[in-house]
């Protein structure tokens, strides 16, 4: 190793060009340099003259003149090659040829030597393969010219310049089209206030540099002029008129779980009126209402908006964004989303909820049979909860598309992004289906209409098409972002990237376009044509094959990682076991002769529930232990997590592990007691031992969650070690998420790029993102968001006591437009600052 560069004295520095090797030493050290302040090694090219030294060793006869050309007999390491000199520009070499044998005479008295002394002969060195050397992407269609100074994802050498500030030849440019370029001569230095050196200055040019960002003093300013604009207002308008992404998924989520618990308590009452035969607990219409409302409040109120508020908390993070792309929006669809759960347990703690299962199947859910009001408040609640999970949507489709920070291309987008936007996109084309459903039946109980009523020329198969067009794509929305949080979990547990990505992606989308193509086996006793059966008995077993390749996928990330083991991934072994359990029952229920014998037994319970909370709660309540620190700052108890999984998994298997065996005892589904001569007694009980156990794992985790609020540790920014971008800013987030819009060299940006560049150029007086191009995430134009108002709070209400009247008469839809229009204008009306905006980027 030679030390390439003498030190220099007061001056020097500006004599020296920038960017010259130092002149080679010739000479010996003079007395008084040592005193002098020296600056890092840095390991360089030999020099081409010979340095002179303290104790010079006499040259060795290197070359045996009377001997052939040879090959060496174990192969060069390869960390002697060229692009491991990295401070040091490549000279003119010769053409590259083998080297000539070595003297053979000097070697063999050396050996000699050695066997007389009995001095231990020098150590050979290992044969082995060539390694290649580490390399990092700069954009995806070329790998990096050479090696970097610096271990990948360890800290830069403080002692060195970036590897982009060293001599390197010219490269061609990346095949992509002119008219992204920036257009503008090359940067110059210029007097001006300073920025980060290397940050990517985003202006209405859109010119970005590609150096590394360097945090300065400025950032301190910016944090502060950030918090001031993006900051949530004080007293009433803060708490009914708050946009922040972050503020709205968490009221979700709380929302969610509190229907959740109370959905819950439904369950274990059930459990325990079923615990023996003849039990008298609740009577058959409060039973009614009881698995009525159970199954409306998990499907409706709980699993498709809490999966749907993990996304709109964490995409904006993950894609590296402020907000979503309609903040005002996306308040409306949480406030009704609040109206339409609060009308369904109100109704029910009234003695007016419905009653017909959460399905409600016509005639059953007619005019006829069920009088009354309780299915007019189930259709009003499915209007209020799709239109909200329609917002959503549509937040989760334009925030993934558009606002992707520059340079997150699509295959540089993460799993469970993905997972988010083919759920989104499930929503909206599924959602329709029983929002149009809903109100058909609502004007059939209303206004006398006769969609479904068979006397009048209507089909009561008509509901259970529109139904389960929506129904078995719920399923599967539920489902997928389940998969997102699972390869999250998996690859950053496993410490390296997911083993098949594009196989995951393609694996995602198909389980989306398949899930539409099964609604069918829902109703394969309803006397459909058997040559229809057998091809939605096809493409049931048929979506078996994207799962199967997600959960290999999973399977082989463990086995070639260094797995560390933590709660969060043991809600995922225990999702994995008991999916693969459920899948196997859902491919014996896609027969239609089997589905024949079993349809409305205990055994489609099983079935259900191993799909749905297997498949959907281990993975959330996973999920949420994973991403806890990142949203309160502190960190969960491990201890506490592990016994809540265990107990979770023991309690889950226990109550509906029986169940199948109950369906094929032919024990019916929504039957409120039976008779001991049945024999069903005893697994009824165990089943029911096994609700209990999962009412209390329930509440070890929520005691989990508070002892974390209150007494847990402080977490790091990124106390996993994970590798997306929502662990690259604090914990938690603040307002703004990010301090400087992050670009993505990478699939794995922390782990790539610990430092990455940034861009500038955002304004930070007012709530201005940035709008990226769909494919590549090119930067396009910027844009500026709505702040915090009341408007989306009052348009909810106004909509709510529209749709709440109209369960009375059909007057209520008039009035809710009236009272809709003033809020409506409201919040449409330009603002001077949105005005003023739009004139600037028309100029």
């Amino acid at each position: 190793m030679v030390v390439g560069g003498r030190v220099l004295g007061p001056g020097a520095l500006a004599a020296r060009a920038h960017g010259q090797r130092d002149p080679c030493a010739r000479g010996r050290g003079r007395a008084g340099e040592a005193a002098r302040e020296r600056r890092d090694p840095q390991p360089v090219g030999a020099p081409t003259a010979r340095q002179e030294g303290p104790d010079p060793r006499p040259r060795d006869v290197a070359v045996d003149q009377g001997r052939s050309a040879g090959r060496l007999r174990g192969p060069v390491r390869g960390v002697l090659r060229l692009p491991a000199r990295a401070h040091a520009p490549a000279r003119d070499r010769r053409v590259a040829r083998r080297l000539r044998c070595l003297a053979r005479p000097a070697a063999a008295a050396r050996a000699r030597a050695h066997r007389r002394t009995g001095a231990p002969r020098p150590r050979r060195l290992p044969h082995g393969p060539l390694r290649h050397l580490s390399h990092h992407r700069r954009h995806a269609g070329r790998r990096a010219p050479r090696a970097g100074p610096d271990a990948p994802r360890g800290p830069h050498d403080a002692g060195r310049r970036h590897a982009a500030e060293h001599a390197r030849p010219s490269r061609g440019l990346d095949h992509r089209s002119a008219a992204d370029q920036a257009g503008r001569p090359h940067a110059v230095d210029r007097a001006g206030r300073r920025r980060s050196p290397g940050a990517a200055r985003l202006s209405r040019e859109l010119e970005v540099s590609a150096e590394l960002a360097v945090r300065d003093v400025d950032d301190a300013a910016t944090r502060a002029a950030l918090e001031v604009t993006w900051a949530p207002p004080r007293g009433v308008l803060g708490l009914l008129g708050t946009v922040n992404h972050k503020v709205v998924a968490i009221r979700y989520i709380v929302s969610a779980f509190v229907f959740f618990a109370l959905a819950g308590v439904l369950a274990l009452v059930m459990r325990a009126q079923l615990a023996y035969p003849e039990a008298r607990l609740v009577g058959p219409d409060l039973y009614n209402q009881i698995f009525t409302v159970h199954g409306s409040t998990m499907m409706f109120l709980f699993a498709v908006p809490v999966m749907e508020a993990m996304g709109l908390y964490l995409v904006p993070l993950m894609v590296g964004t402020r907000n979503v792309a309609f903040p005002r929006l996306n308040a409306f669809g949480f406030w009704i989303y609040l109206i339409g759960g609060a009308l369904l347990w109100g109704a029910f703690l009234l003695n007016a909820g419905p009653d017909a299962g959460w399905f409600a199947y016509v005639p059953l859910a007619g005019p006829d049979q069920a009088p009354g009001k309780r299915i007019d408040v189930w259709a009003q609640m499915i209007t209020f909860t799709e239109l909200a999970a329609l917002v959503g949507a549509v937040e989760l489709v334009v925030t993934t598309l558009k606002l992707r920070a520059p340079g997150m291309s699509l295959n540089r987008v993460p799993l469970f992004v993905w997972a988010m936007l083919v759920t989104a996109f499930m929503v909206i084309f599924a959602m329709p289906a029983i929002m149009v459903a809903s109100t058909m039946l609502a004007m059939d109980r209303l206004v006398d209409t006769h969609f479904f009523n068979v006397a009048e020329g209507g089909d009561a198969l008509l509901w259970q098409h529109l139904f389960w067009f929506f129904g078995h794509p719920e399923v599967y929305i539920i489902f997928i972002p389940a998969t997102g949080f699972v390869s999250t979990i998996v690859q950053t547990f496993a410490r390296r990237p997911i083993v098949g990505y594009p196989a995951m992606v393609l694996s995602l989308i198909a389980t989306g376009f398949l899930g539409f193509g099964l609604w069918v086996h829902h109703m394969f006793a309803t006397g459909l044509p058997k040559l229809g059966e057998s091809f939605f008995t096809a493409a049931s077993m048929l979506i078996a094959i994207p799962t199967g390749v997600q959960i290999f996928c999973w399977l082989a990330t463990l086995r070639s990682g260094r797995v560390l083991v933590r709660a969060p991934l043991l809600y995922v072994l225990a999702f994995v076991a008991t999916f693969v359990l459920g899948g196997l029952s859902g491919v014996m229920v896609a027969s239609a002769p089997l589905d024949l014998q079993l349809h409305d037994t205990f055994f489609v319970v099983a079935h259900l529930h191993y799909v749905l909370i297997g498949g959907s709660v281990f993975p959330l309540l996973g999920a949420l232990h994973y991403w806890l620190p990142k949203m309160s700052g502190r960190m969960p108890s491990e201890g506490l997590g592990r016994l809540t999984v265990a107990i979770l998994f023991v309690g889950f298997q226990l109550t509906f592990f029986p169940m199948h065996q109950l369906g094929l005892a032919g024990m019916p589904r929504r039957v409120y007691t039976y008779l001991p001569e049945t024999g069903w007694g005893p697994l009824n009980a165990l089943s029911s031992v096994g609700a209990a156990l999962l009412g209390v794992a329930v509440l070890l985790f929520v005691a989990n969650v508070a002892w974390t609020l209150r007494r847990g540790a402080r977490a790091e920014d990124d106390p996993w070690g994970a590798d997306t971008l929502e662990w690259s800013t604090t914990s938690p987030p603040p307002a703004y998420n990010f301090v400087h819009i992050p670009v993505v060299e990478s699939r794995h940006p922390l782990w790539t790029h610990p430092s990455p560049r940034v861009v500038t150029g955002l304004r930070i007086d007012v709530r201005e993102v940035l709008v990226t191009d769909a494919i590549d995430a090119v930067p396009d134009h910027r844009h500026m968001l709505d702040g915090p108002t009341l408007y989306p709070f009052l348009t909810a209400m106004a909509a709510g006591i529209g749709i709440i009247t109209a369960i009375f008469t059909p007057w209520g839809i008039t009035v809710g437009v009236v009272l809709t229009l003033p809020p409506l204008i409201g919040w449409f009306w330009p603002a001077g600052e949105a005005i003023a905006g739009t004139t600037r980027e028309k100029a």
